[in-house]
């Protein structure tokens, strides 16, 4: 098992992280159980959730997925895990999240008062990776970056990670943080995969020069890149209940993951995968983590074939060839995803 360090921290994580967003929505604790347990046993270290979770957030289910992931650590030993998890967003972003009344902001307030929650639902007294789950416009980064400063300070959290953030937000952060002697965003969540690789025009460059690590997710676009959505008739799956959905935002998100351009691409992916003896899911999810900006690309399931396709890709390192034939995809339909 190779492991990987995150940013110039002293966490190594295994080079797949096991994502959690599903856990008490589209899978049930037992389910969620065994997943942990069979990733745990292939020598998955990295745990990551955040307290919106389940997908699709909902003031009623919000926090049961940390409660879930709580729940499994009991009688294992914390310290040979790696958990991350997030604190929500501003509500002035994408959405108004069911949290907190829908006043969420990257403030000290709900910066700590998110901790707190997320560290009794965790049952733990520490969280290896604290981050924040998407920028927040209106609280300056000064501000943020101070409160998160004191939970590392004082034990709760031992690193910062940052997640749909931008290279300028990201870099403003962390040199706010030097000049005060604070502690930095050592990792960025960000998507990535083989049908969005924006992340390599700017991001990519950003990460080597700082030193801060990609943990990429929906490597698998969501899963259309597993192939499902290229078949006939009609597929189901979390796109095609979006593309349907009364609510603009969510039919626009669907649209840009399954498109003509998407499925194009995936079928071409596929005729690679088929040619390598691989699923295309494993294709994906290899190629997302051969970067060296990548610490841990993380995974999600909701059965355990899934999370073997998935684990699959541990140890596979995709040969020379088939990255140019995967580039060649990329060259011949560019940024499929927009």
């Amino acid at each position: 098992m190779e492991y990987r360090y995150i940013g110039k921290t002293g966490l190594r994580v295994s080079p797949i992280c096991l994502g959690t967003m599903t856990f008490g929505s589209q899978c049930d604790k037992k389910t969620a159980f065994k997943l942990m347990d069979i990733a745990s046993e292939r020598g998955v270290n990295f745990l990551d959730t955040a307290e919106i979770y389940p997908v699709p957030p909902q003031k009623e289910t919000t926090g049961i997925t940390e409660e879930i992931v709580g729940e499994w650590l009991q009688g294992r030993p914390r310290d040979a895990f790696i958990l991350a998890t997030k604190v929500t967003g501003g509500a002035s972003g994408w959405f108004v999240p069911p949290v907190r009344h829908g006043l969420t902001a990257v403030d000290a307030f709900h910066i700590e008062k998110a901790v707190e929650d997320s560290l009794r639902r965790l049952k733990t007294d520490y969280i290896d990776l604290y981050q924040m789950h998407w920028p927040d416009n209106i609280v300056p980064r000064e501000e943020s970056m101070k409160a998160f400063d004191r939970l590392v300070s004082s034990g709760k959290v031992r690193y910062l990670g940052t997640s749909n953030d931008t290279a300028y937000g990201t870099t403003k952060s962390n040199m706010t943080s030097h000049y005060r002697g604070w502690a930095r965003f050592e990792s960025i969540q960000n998507n990535f995969s083989l049908l969005n690789r924006r992340f390599l025009d700017e991001m990519a460059d950003m990460c080597r020069r700082e030193n801060i690590s990609l943990l990429p997710y929906s490597p698998m676009a969501g899963g259309v890149l597993s192939g499902k959505y290229n078949q006939r008739g009609d597929t189901p799956g979390r796109f095609t209940t979006y593309s349907l959905s009364s609510e603009p935002r969510v039919r626009t998100m669907a649209a840009r993951f399954l498109n003509e351009k998407t499925l194009a691409s995936t079928a071409r992916y596929m005729e690679i995968a088929a040619t390598k003896d691989l699923k295309p899911s494993t294709l994906a999810i290899a190629w997302s983590k051969q970067f060296d900006f990548v610490a841990s690309t993380i995974v999600g399931a909701t059965a355990e074939d899934q999370l073997e396709e998935s684990l699959a890709a541990m140890d596979l390192v995709l040969d020379a060839q088939t990255l140019q034939l995967c580039d060649e995809v990329h060259a011949d339909i560019l940024y499929p995803m927009g």
